[in-house]
């Protein structure tokens, strides 16, 4: 039996993190980091490579790859390029993913290209930002099974979600279920309208908790904020990311088919048909992406979607995508 082996494409914050975190999972016999600056890959494998020796880890076969490592693996992360850049006109503000649109879109078509060379097979998860973009164009422009590529979406502004909501009401966060919809970014949007909290809905939480009514348009701001909060404190976020990816990567190998809010090609849901790639829930399985779960919205939900979309398409154009 031949061992689950993942490559990860980009050492950086979040790919280190991914690194890190999959090293303590014990689902990969092998792991092969990725990426472009020179010794980076190198250090990153060799440092997970002697923690081994403290025996607090799973003896995994972790070393510096190359992408003839993609013709065997069974999933790439891919998580090269910046995550995001802070405006220097501003730089204690909220700096916009978008702006790294040309630069990663070149980072992805790259990535996707070298890819393809060697496998068709191996379940690709997008990191990198701008992360709707980016699977667009990962999905579109390659000839690559499109239920084995997806992104990272808004598994992170979800888990954000669920968190200020539980603090809201004061409940434990795994006792919340409710997605963000929409862009990676500012203008991912919360679905209140399918949150419940303790099997509570969203429009019930006020009596059943004594608490104030949720505004959709204030959750969503404070969610966006959480995100820039950690970026302007420490320079990058990437411990929530790296979860979301992994977690996926193994919904994926064990057939666990869970749902995520995961970024893809729209196909004729939320009215929109191969224009624009956002995040609405999807089941993971050993198929990839096995069902596309789009929630039916509200007014409100249904504009600030088609904010996202203009939003996302906005960077499609700068990454020189024919949508």
């Amino acid at each position: 039996m031949t061992p689950h082996k993942l490559v990860i494409t980009g050492a950086g914050h979040v790919g280190s993190a991914v690194l890190t975190d999959a090293m303590k999972m014990g689902l990969f016999g092998e792991i092969a980091v990725i990426d472009t600056a020179p010794g980076v890959a190198y250090g990153e494998a060799l440092d997970q490579y002697q923690a081994i020796g403290a025996l607090t880890l799973t003896n995994v076969n972790v070393h510096e790859g190359t992408t003839a490592d993609y013709t065997d693996a069974d999933v790439v992360i891919v998580a090269a390029g910046p995550s995001m850049l802070p405006d220097p006109n501003d730089p204690t503000g909220k700096p916009d993913r978008a702006i790294l649109a040309k630069v990663n879109s070149e980072t992805i078509r790259q990535v996707m290209g070298d890819i393809t060379a060697h496998t068709q097979t191996a379940a690709v998860i997008i990191i990198t930002n701008p992360v709707d973009t980016l699977v667009w164009i990962a999905q579109n422009e390659f000839e690559y099974p499109e239920h084995l590529v997806w992104g990272t979406g808004t598994c992170l502004d979800s888990a954000r979600l669920r968190r200020r909501v539980a603090d809201h009401v004061g409940i434990a966060p795994a006792s919340v279920a409710g997605f963000m919809g929409g862009e990676h970014g500012m203008a991912a949007f919360p679905i209140l309208s399918h949150l419940t909290a303790g099997a509570v809905a969203t429009a019930d939480l006020p009596t059943t908790y004594g608490v104030d009514p949720l505004d959709p348009a204030e959750v969503g701001q404070a969610v966006v904020d959480a995100a820039y909060a950690v970026f302007n404190g420490k320079g990058w976020t990437n411990a929530g990311v790296a979860q979301a990816a992994l977690s996926m990567a193994r919904s994926y190998l064990l057939d666990e088919k869970t749902v995520f809010p995961g970024s893809t090609t729209l196909r004729a849901e939320w009215g929109h048909d191969g224009d624009v790639a956002m995040s609405f829930p999807l089941a993971i399985g050993a198929a990839g992406v096995e069902k596309r779960l789009p929630l039916t919205l509200n007014a409100w939900e249904e504009e600030a979607k088609e904010r996202a979309a203009i939003a996302i398409q906005s960077a499609m154009t700068d990454a020189d995508c024919n949508y």
